[in-house]
């Protein structure tokens, strides 16, 4: 039951060439860094990635992108990296377009045992209607695009149908985990995580702070052992910020008052 590997490069050292990986995070908030980077070192080369964007330019997925070991990612935002939109146009990476809550519902439906399921979203679209650029040649020429998708009504309405998507394996990062391999996500950084660490068939969890079994309250648990095989201990180091959105601030009565503290004339505080 003691699922707790030495090191980030012991934890994947067996991702071979051609792997399918899902991959927690949004932007770079609950990104699994320190498995990525092993991943880098490790040499894995010809990936497919699902994940809700590949990657900012050089940064979490970024990094496989940079050194061409992606090549093809299952993604619905790719607008934040430049590599990549590179690769798509010039043919050296396929790319397929998933809505945001559609790839979420497809990655728990693959971790739920369901195969397929139906969806509102994209009907009278590309996404239903086919036709998206998949992927280009070298000169910049579709060569392959989405292919039509089954439509089918209930109760006067059209819905989409859309296939589960799983891994061979899930690579998570969570704030807390025990050696049983519960994990618990901090806030905004749950996002995608749980999601791709019940699709993959191997789920291996970076943690920042490592638990012993009993110390998670089940209530408090986002993804159980069950679905995790490896644990790996990294620490709070490394994480980076995708876009800072603070400005320096050196005169109080020039910053705007908070919701519920306007100032008045003559406030001493």
């Amino acid at each position: 039951m003691d699922k707790v590997v030495g090191s980030t490069a012991e934890a994947v050292a067996d991702i071979r060439d051609g792997a399918v990986l899902a991959v927690g995070g949004f932007g770079l908030c609950g990104v699994p860094i320190k498995l990525i980077d092993a991943l880098l070192e490790q040499g894995a080369s010809g990936l497919t990635t699902i994940s809700n964007n590949c990657g900012v330019d050089d940064q979490a997925l970024g990094v496989l992108l940079y050194a061409g070991r992606i090549t093809r990612t299952i993604s619905s935002f790719v607008g934040g990296n430049k590599e990549l939109a590179r690769l798509y146009l010039s043919g050296q990476l396929s790319v397929e377009l998933t809505p945001q809550g559609t790839l979420a519902e497809r990655l728990r439906a693959g971790g739920t045992g369901i195969p397929a399921f139906y969806t509102p979203t994209g009907v009278g679209t590309m996404v239903a209607d086919g036709g998206i650029p998949v992927h280009y040649d070298a000169e910049g020429n579709v060569v392959q695009t989405s292919r039509p998708k089954e439509i089918r009504e209930f109760d006067g309405r059209q819905y989409v149908l859309e296939t589960a998507l799983t891994a061979d394996f899930g690579l998570v990062r969570a704030a807390v985990g025990d050696r049983h391999g519960n994990l618990v996500f901090h806030e905004s950084a749950r996002n995608f995580n749980p999601l791709a660490g019940m699709a993959g068939r191997v789920t291996i969890a970076e943690v920042e702070e490592l638990v012993e079994p009993g110390e998670i309250r089940p209530e408090d648990v986002h993804l159980p052992g069950v679905f995790v095989n490896r644990v790996v201990v990294v620490g709070l180091e490394g994480k980076g910020i995708e876009y800072r959105t603070t400005r320096p601030r050196t005169d109080r009565s020039a910053a705007p008052a908070a919701a519920g503290d306007e100032a008045t004339e003559g406030d001493a505080r």
